[in-house]
């Protein structure tokens, strides 16, 4: 039972709020299982009709699993045989006593996201009907509630049978169920990295609010004039009787020493300009500063605080010789978007906490990202995402919730489209973070390439969600932010999506059919997808299976792998790169190390490739930064949260100055990027090096001062002398400069003679962990300590060093106090590419 004391006092325009949140609920089974489930015994039957325990926020699965009645979805291939459970009813109950005072007055129900058809009944009245995951409901139940003991219920039709019901087969979609139909979080029905995972539950915060006299509601966001001397924040602030009429207050606004107060009568904006305030920066660019707006109904308890930003945004795409520019301009800056695309970081997404977001836009900064795309596919995030970003100077592109289908735009479609679009722009619209909304992921393209029209017809299929609703309101929730039809997208009418010259790319080709090395065919104007797939952390892998995996080929591995072809494009990309990659079926551990390793390369050719295209490429984001469950993806922080080599890759790449040996012409170039503020003088030192005996001196090395200029780039042909190999395969070209290293084969990557190494490894104890010296005897790639294996907390500062014979890295380990420090020099802990030389 909720038995919770009202907040504030009774005065008039008092908010008294009585949270639902809790383990206070049971959730029952809602009618039989569905027709040929698989599901659990009779004597379980019996017991879910009767009722279990449940939670708020939550999901059914997880009640389930904490119940004992489901095994962990995310094991072994358990998403499959619980799929009874998304394809069943549910019944949400719990029982909330109210005191007299509460209600008194206005009393709603507010229901913060819910998952997704549902019919609320409040002591057995209906309140409230519901078919839309990606949006909140605030329901009047003023007559329907009672002083003393109270019962809500929660009536949950299968999403995945509505799915399936409203489907008449003529719009195309992917996956089990046709989310097409539904405003359901796209990827919990299949994607290509995660299993289908329907769930059903309150999975955001539940409340009752109740007030008497005047509700005052509010929200902040800032403006700034292109030329930045006119700055000011826009307070939207409405106010609702206790009868559901308008009402009328005196309103008190604070932002800093200011204070003013404003007389409103239900809906009102007002403007506070304030020309000295601070502007928000992006990272690499200045301060991302905050600033705290109070609104306050004056005579009530009632106050809101919003934390607001003040910058200006622009999307430069103006014509040039070759298409037009994609370019996104923060207070009149360019600024070329370095980071990655976000996938809800759980496929059960109630379990997602502040302390999640916070740490996975901590990794993004570690890795020298500024700008994260949170896809279509997902779900709108919880603000503590956003207010994450906000801090650390994240630009966020904000896709609405439309992804690789094509959709209806008829009732009742489309009035939960408008709604669900108004309340989340204007939501995100105080977060400066937030600079670019699309329409949608892959849509147009969908049309003009995936053979739509001829299945369509003249059926509405989503184009005037993209082309008309959602732009008309961002224009009107979130004034001056750029906005986009769709990713990829061409902004020239005529001109196809997918182009290099013009909007945004998607570079998939590279994976599906292709070596990586063919990233460097494209120059992009901004690459708003690509990436390479890699198998998890040992210790995530481990975890999600129940046996070790012996064979590459078996069952076990197969349930963490979900594209159709991605076991064999794995092995297949590594073709040109490492020596015979089908021996590598044969060993699991080789076959980890090999793949991850492949990724790592692939994401720092793509990196140094359209980070050396500046100014004409302006953006690259990887796909995908995280992950939803522990599979086999694209992902560079795998679901158990630990980084893969990629993630180390890219913090390289994504650095404010790299360094890189990149072909032109069919002859290596040195290729500087300086993306900062100051001038920068690189010295840079080419050298060809032995593989065993290492550097080979004079006339093989040659030195060069390179000046790059700020937020620019420099290229520096190698001569000949230096580049020209007096034994291709037993040679290599090695690039110093400021601490920045930078290595380049000289023939076909597989065709090194890679020596052997016996690196000398001291592992030394520390209060936090271990310091590890590694020694090298030949030139010795790619150093990594890969110490999960040794501790699942385990955490290692650095990877992917190349040394020469001699030298020596240090690198810090947190983590595994107890590991034998012989461990730290052997396989499977410590790994280099030499390794797939000598398998």
């Amino acid at each position: 039972m909720h038995d919770r004391s009202p907040q504030g006092s009774n005065a008039d325009g008092t908010v008294n709020r009585t949270d639902l949140d809790g383990p206070g609920w049971t959730v029952r089974l809602g009618g039989d299982l569905p027709a040929g489930a698989d599901g659990p015994s009779g004597d379980v039957v019996a017991r879910l009709r009767d009722g279990i325990p449940a939670s708020v926020p939550g999901c059914v699965h997880d009640d389930l699993l904490a119940a004992g009645v489901i095994a962990d979805p995310y094991v072994d291939d358990n998403a499959t045989a619980v799929r009874w459970v998304g394809e069943s009813d549910w019944v949400y109950e719990a029982e909330v006593e109210l005191a007299d005072a509460v209600t008194a007055g206005r009393v709603e129900l507010v229901l913060d996201g819910i998952a997704t058809v549902a019919t609320v009944r409040v002591n057995g009245q209906v309140a409230a009907g519901t078919a839309n995951m990606h949006r909140s409901y605030s329901v009047d139940v003023s007559a329907l509630v009672h002083p003393g003991v109270n019962r809500l219920a929660v009536e949950l039709t299968s999403a995945a049978r509505a799915m399936l019901a409203a489907d008449d087969g003529t719009l195309p979609y992917d996956w089990a169920y046709p989310y097409n139909r539904l405003r359901v979080m796209a990827s919990s029905v299949g994607w290509d990295w995660a299993p289908p995972l329907v769930s059903a539950g309150l999975w955001r915060p539940a409340r009752l609010e109740a007030w008497t006299g005047a509700r005052l509601r509010s929200h902040a966001r800032g403006e700034v004039s292109a030329d930045l001397a006119v700055r000011r924040v826009v307070i939207a602030v409405e106010l609702d009787g206790e009868d559901g009429d308008v009402a009328t207050g005196e309103v008190e606004i604070g932002f800093g020493e200011h204070r003013s107060r404003h007389v409103v009568t239900g809906r009102d904006e007002i403007v506070l300009d304030v020309p000295d305030a601070g502007l928000w920066w992006p990272r690499g660019y200045g301060d991302p500063t905050l600033h705290d707006v109070t609104v306050a109904l004056v005579g009530t308890g009632q106050q809101q605080v919003h934390r607001v930003g003040l910058r200006h945004v622009d999307l430069d795409t103006t014509p040039d010789e070759a298409g037009r520019r994609f370019v996104v301009v923060v207070n009149g800056r360019e600024v070329f978007a370095l980071g990655a695309n976000w996938i809800p970081d759980e496929l059960l997404v109630s379990r997602m906490t502040a302390g999640r977001y916070a740490e996975r836009v901590e990794q993004a900064v570690a890795a020298n990202m500024n700008m994260l795309r949170v896809w279509g596919g997902g779900v709108y995030e919880d603000d503590a995402f956003y207010a994450a970003c906000d801090a650390a100077g994240m630009l966020v592109w904000q896709d609405f919730a439309f992804a690789c289908a094509a959709y209806p735009e008829e009732e009742p479609l489309y009035s939960e489209v408008e709604a669900e679009a108004r309340e989340q722009v204007r939501r995100l619209a105080s977060h400066p973070s937030v600079v670019v909304w699309n329409g949608s992921n892959e849509n147009l393209q969908g049309w003009s390439d995936w053979g739509w029209p001829d299945r369509v017809g003249t059926r509405t299929w989503g184009e005037g969600y993209y082309r008309e609703l959602l732009p008309r309101v961002v224009a009107a929730e979130a004034p001056g932010t750029p906005y986009v039809p769709s990713s990829p997208f061409s902004s020239t009418d005529g001109v196809g999506p997918n182009v290099d010259g013009e909007g945004t790319s998607h570079l998939w080709d590279q994976w599906n059919l292709y070596d990586y090395t063919t990233y460097r065919h494209h120059v992009p104007r901004f690459a708003a997808e690509l990436g390479f797939q890699a198998p998890p952390t040992w210790a995530t892998l481990s975890a999600a299976l129940t046996q070790r995996p012996v064979d590459v080929r078996g069952d076990s591995l197969a349930t963490r792998q979900r594209q159709v072809c991605g076991m064999r494009h794995l092995v297949r990309r590594l073709d040109g790169h490492v020596p015979d990659p089908d021996r590598l079926l044969d060993d699991v551990d080789d076959w980890s190390w090999a793949t991850q390793l492949n990724q790592a390369d692939a994401l720092r050719t793509a990196a140094d490739h359209l980070r050396g295209s500046w100014p004409r490429t302006a953006g690259m984001l990887v796909w995908q930064l995280n992950d939803a469950w522990p599979g086999i993806s694209w992902s560079v922080v795998d679901h158990g949260g630990r980084p893969k080599p990629g993630w180390h890759a890219l913090r390289r790449a994504y650095a404010p100055r790299t360094l890189s040996i990149q072909p032109h012409d069919g002859a290596p170039q040195v290729v500087l990027v300086n993306d900062t503020d100051a001038p920068w003088q690189a010295r840079v030192v080419v050298r060809r090096v032995h593989v065993v005996g290492g550097p080979l001196g004079a006339p093989a090395e040659v030195e060069q001062t390179v000046e790059v200029a700020p937020r620019s780039v420099a290229r520096w042909d190698v001569p000949p002398r230096a580049a020209l190999a007096g034994a291709r395969r037993d040679e290599v070209l090695v690039a110093d400069c400021d601490g920045l290293r930078a290595w380049s084969a000289l023939c076909r990557e597989d065709g090194v003679r890679w020596a052997r190494p016996a690196p000398a490894v001291e592992a030394e104890r520390t209060p936090r962990g271990w310091r590890v010296r590694i020694t090298a005897d030949v030139v010795t790639c790619d150093v990594a300590l890969l110490v999960d294996r040794l501790d699942p907390t385990a955490r290692v500062d650095d990877l992917l060093t190349l040394l020469l014979p001699g030298e020596t890295v240090e690198l810090h380990v947190t983590g595994a106090e107890a590991a034998d420090p012989a461990a730290f020099g052997a396989r499977p802990v410590l790994r280099t590419r030499n390794d797939l030389w000598h398998r």
